[in-house]
């Protein structure tokens, strides 16, 4: 496809607006508008503004319709993307594409309107018409209730060139432009069509559009050539000024240190920038220079706080060598910056400010003096344009006008900044939030939860019923593939919350939690109408060992009419779990009434049993056996000198004496996993211990426990000694080799390398949590084959070993691994016995006004079943790639007879951003890969995307692009092109002629 964006006419604007609203209350794909009211107006350059928020000069302001987009739902101060001399192709040709990743902190390597500048000016002025006109036929405020601001760059001649002064003398006053003129006329010829904008209200359209300038300088533009290009547009334009400021002025070693505390260590900065940018020094003298200079003309003049920040590409993040910051990491910099000129002007600086504003922090900041506050990376994410409603209520004030900044609730802002959980970086890397699937041209829609989950649990389904109340009906849907609803509601290690579309807005959903909260609270009614299984099935099965797979298997078993005994070595179910894991992780009672789910299904459980001989089970009838053993066998890790403790053995004897033994004053667990987290946890609970250490010879941010163990293991005391590699243990001290990271590899990772340097640290008990094996020798003992690592070779599909009827489940199919994955590999087992699969997918569709009410809308961690509220159920509807794009290129339509909406790229729209790649819960690109609409069959050539161009739209004729063939459509006519496409196609032409051009 080509990345060059078609702007749209006018007057298909119009229609688009018209026609889409009517028909489906939506404008440019937004379900809700804001409603100004008057009584919340701020006054600015001497015109009203409804709230103090918008976009800010970037992606979001680039064409007419996301300028429309960005209104209706709450913006009213627009600083319009840059223009300067260069654009167009040329400026096409320097930009990288994809530009934008915004999975996190934001990442961007654009820069000023892609467009030619005539271009961008035609997209302005029609933007502007068109608020006018739906500020008043939509009711959402006044018609002279918001203000355009002009962004411009990057230096003096450019600004002065020819191209440059008339885009600024006829954004100042285009009454003469054949744009407004155009624009205008089209209105009056078509006021019959609107419901309550007049002749009078057109005609009145003020023509004078902007008096305001944002200046953008490129880094390193001279303090002098900064103040020239503001004196020009001062003293011979007559604007109103914002100089945008970078956070360089904080100074390298204040930018470096903020950045390393909260976290963001791996953003890599020189000290370049901060050298040859704007001086603080030279900065001060300059704007009080300026200020002087516009009271004397009755103009008001403040900087724009703060332009975005240059760092290097590391990590592959975007296909370029230096690239943007913005977003969370740039707030605690910007606003340190703003709360550093509020002391230094004593809050007579005007600022206004972009720089990681979002729900969370908008209230202080506008509180505090510091507005209007354009916004970006918030409304790069899922929700979109509708977070701006959210954003502009909290903005609501009555009677509010700029007083001054205050230095004191700025430099408070700053402060709260650095330790916000909304801005500090998580401890580990965020794991990838897509599935490992291809994005369908058709009926995308899934929950990224329930696929993440090793056993596909129904999570939408039971969060909804829990959150409703209906905890029994939720035990039903839960334990339809899961039948350990209290161990896997305290301990799992609930894959699917990584995968939670609930990430890119605040925190997931508390899975794992609203489970646990089900099971509490619908387990007593459920668990009476339980009863033991008639059996319907020939032959008998043994299941060896009771832990998760063990039990998962007996029990879906059992429940599928086989008859089932379950052989365990203990006298009680629950493997690790129960007899290894702590019980401040998790208490008897709990693994007891998981047990007693599988008693109640019938299962005949034998402890006390050992098993050794899978031939003796055969030989006494059963024909099929499941070995789900675990993986006891203890990890080892050889020290130079002194001898270590396994963790497993570590943990059982911290379980069997309450943590009442000899252990010594200082304990050291070596590892960086989930055993060596509740290792580490258990020691510094165990009686006489002093301090638990652990060590690794890597980071925090590289260890493979999950975050939530680490921060745990933090909150109890446990120092992490990292960066230390195990040498030997003599004489109490455990002596370390110093390790030091590397620079990235191609693939964006940090190696590790040894120094020279050792470092002691005291140990009177050297924990080893390394990782366990599998029972290899008790495979060989029973004819099972294993592979050059010792673990059971088995069908992937079945887990059935070479052996016939006999299969492997859990930790001693593979190693160590989560109870979930257990679970998975007990049912696997049982299906393939049973020859079916044992559950059912319950999906159900959420209403769609409930889902629509969520969009955009951030909610923090909720207790209880109310938890389960934040579900924004995208099995039922998703449209991220909708959301977040800014051109509003990929829309959802209605096909009638469809149960869920579908997705279609519009590509005379799109300029291969990639926004929407990064938030697509598939292993794709919407942009790529979705069914595309293109404006002329001659731009196909530009592409490799499926999708058609509409020749004839009454006759429905198409070019069609599929399976890399190209063919005309004709409807009606044999086709290999499946219904659903054709469906789509004859909608887009019939319901949506509005997307062609």
């Amino acid at each position: 496809m080509s990345d060059i964006m078609t702007p749209i006419p006018f007057g298909q604007l119009v229609d688009w607006i018209l026609e889409e609203h009517k028909n489906h209350g939506t404008v440019f794909g937004e379900h809700h508008a804001y409603h100004a009211d008057e009584k919340y107006n701020r006054t600015i350059f001497g015109r009203p503004l409804e709230t103090p928020v918008g976009p800010a000069a970037g992606p979001h302001t680039q064409l007419a319709q996301n300028v429309v987009a960005a209104y209706y739902t709450g913006s009213r101060f627009f600083e319009l993307k840059t223009v300067q001399v260069m654009d167009g192709a040329e400026l096409a040709a320097c930009v990288n594409k994809p530009c934008i990743a915004a999975v996190d902190e934001c990442y961007n390597c654009e820069w000023s309107t892609e467009l030619y500048v005539p271009q961008a000016m035609e997209e302005y002025i029609k933007a502007w018409f068109l608020l006018k006109v739906i500020s008043k036929e939509f009711g959402l405020g006044s018609m002279d209730g918001f203000q355009f601001n002009i962004s411009v760059g990057y230096d003096l001649e450019g600004i002065k060139s020819e191209k440059i002064d008339n885009f600024l003398n006829t954004m100042k006053e285009a009454k003469d432009s054949e744009i407004f003129r155009s624009c205008r006329q089209y209105l009056l010829d078509n006021v019959d069509r609107l419901q309550n904008v007049t002749k009078e209200d057109i005609e009145n359209i003020q023509s004078d559009i902007c008096n305001s300038v944002t200046i953008s300088t490129l880094h390193g533009c001279p303090p002098q050539e900064i103040e020239k290009i503001a004196m020009y547009l001062i003293t011979e334009k007559g604007f109103h000024t914002f100089i945008k400021c970078n956070p360089t002025l904080l100074g390298y070693e204040f930018a470096r240190k903020t950045m390393d505390e909260m976290g963001y260590d791996y953003i890599a900065f020189g000290d370049f920038h901060f050298k040859d940018d704007l001086q603080y020094e030279d900065a001060v003298p300059m704007l009080t220079r300026l200020m002087k200079v516009c009271e004397e003309r009755n103009l008001e003049f403040g900087v724009k706080i703060t332009n975005t920040f240059p760092v290097d590409v590391k990590q592959n993040e975007l296909p370029s060598e230096e690239m943007y910051m913005s977003g969370k990491s740039l707030y605690p910099l910007s606003i340190s910056l703003a709360a550093k000129l509020a002391k230094e002007f004593n809050g007579k600086l005007r600022i206004s400010y972009s720089g990681g504003a979002d729900y969370f922090n908008i209230k202080g900041i506008v509180d505090a003096g510091i507005w209007p506050v354009t916004l970006a990376t918030t409304v790069l994410k899922p929700g979109g344009y509708e977070r701006i409603i959210q954003v502009a209520k909290e903005t609501e004030t009555e009677n509010a006008s700029f007083e001054g900044v205050s230095a004191e609730a700025a430099q408070k802002l700053a402060e709260d900044a650095k330790v916000n959980p909304y801005h500090v970086k998580a401890i580990k890397p965020l794991p990838t939030r897509k599935v490992d699937r291809k994005l369908p041209l058709l009926d995308c829609f899934i929950a990224p939860c329930k696929d993440g989950c090793p056993i596909n649990q129904d999570i939408p389904e039971y969060l909804r019923l829990t959150s409703e109340g209906r905890y029994e009906e939720a035990m039903e849907v839960i334990t339809d593939k899961n039948p350990l609803p209290f161990i896997t509601g305290t301990i799992c290690a609930h894959n699917c919350m990584t995968k939670c579309t609930r990430n890119f807005y605040e925190d997931p959903v508390h899975i794992r939690n609203v489970k646990l909260v089900a099971a509490e609270n619908g387990y007593d009614a459920w668990i009476k109408k339980v009863t033991p299984y008639p059996i319907t099935k020939e032959g008998k099965a043994a299941v060896v060992g009771g832990g998760p797979a063990g039990m998962a298997a007996a029990y879906f078993l059992r429940r599928a009419g086989m008859k089932v005994t379950l052989f365990e070595q203990h006298d009680s179910l629950g493997g690790v779990p129960r007899h290894v894991i702590s019980g401040f992780r998790m208490t008897k009672e709990a693994i007891d009434k998981d047990a007693a789910i599988i008693d109640a299904v019938g299962v005949d459980v034998q402890y006390n049993t050992r098993i050794e001989s899978v031939k003796e089970l055969q030989d006494k009838g059963y024909t099929s056996v499941i070995l789900a053993i675990g993986a006891s066998k203890p990890g080892t890790l050889k020290l130079e000198e002194g001898e270590t403790v396994n963790a497993i053995d570590f943990l059982t004897k911290f379980k069997e004496t309450d943590g009442n033994f000899d252990a010594g004053k200082h304990v050291v667990v070596i590892g960086g996993g989930n055993t060596a987290m509740d290792a580490a946890r258990a020691a510094k609970m165990t009686k006489g211990v002093e301090t638990s250490s652990l060590v690794y010879r890597r980071t925090k941010r590289f260890m493979p426990a999950d975050e939530e163990e680490l921060i745990m293991a933090l909150e109890d005391g446990v120092e992490f000694k990292e960066l230390l590699s195990p040498v030997k243990l003599v004489n109490g001290v455990l002596t370390c080799k110093v390790m030091k990271l590397g620079d990235y590899d191609a693939s964006g990772r940090r190696g590790v390398v040894e120094t020279d340097e050792t470092r002691e640290v005291p140990a009177d008990t050297v924990v080893v949590a390394v990782g366990e094996k599998v029972e290899t020798e008790f495979y060989q003992a029973n004819g099972i084959h294993v592979n050059e690592r010792g673990k059971a070779l088995v069908n992937e599909e079945t887990n059935e070993t070479n052996v016939d009827g006999v299969y492997v489940a859990g930790d001693g199919l593979g190693g160590p691994a989560t109870i979930v994955e257990g679970i998975r590999d007990g049912k696997r087992a049982a299906e393939a016995i049973i020859g079916k699969v044992l559950s059912k997918n319950q999906h159900i569709q959420a209403p769609e006004e409930q889902v629509y009410a969520k969009e955009g809308i951030l909610k923090v961690t909720q207790t209880g079943k109310e938890e389960g509220e934040r579900c924004i159920s995208c099995s039922s509807i998703c449209e991220n790639c909708v959301e977040v794009c800014p051109n509003r290129a990929n829309v959802s339509i209605q096909i009638p007879g469809m149960l869920q909406h579908q997705i279609i790229h519009i590509d005379y729209m799109c300029n291969e951003c990639g926004n929407c790649e990064s938030f697509c819960p598939y292993l794709s690109a919407p942009y790529k890969d979705k069914f595309t609409l293109f404006a002329k069959a001659k731009d196909m050539e530009d592409s490799t995307n499926e999708g058609f161009a509409v020749l004839d739209a009454d006759k429905l004729i198409c070019q069609v692009r599929y399976l890399g063939d190209i063919f005309t459509w004709t409807k009606g006519e044999e086709t290999k092109l499946p219904a659903g496409l054709q469906q789509l196609m004859e909608t887009v032409i019939q319901d949506y002629s509005f997307y062609l051009m």
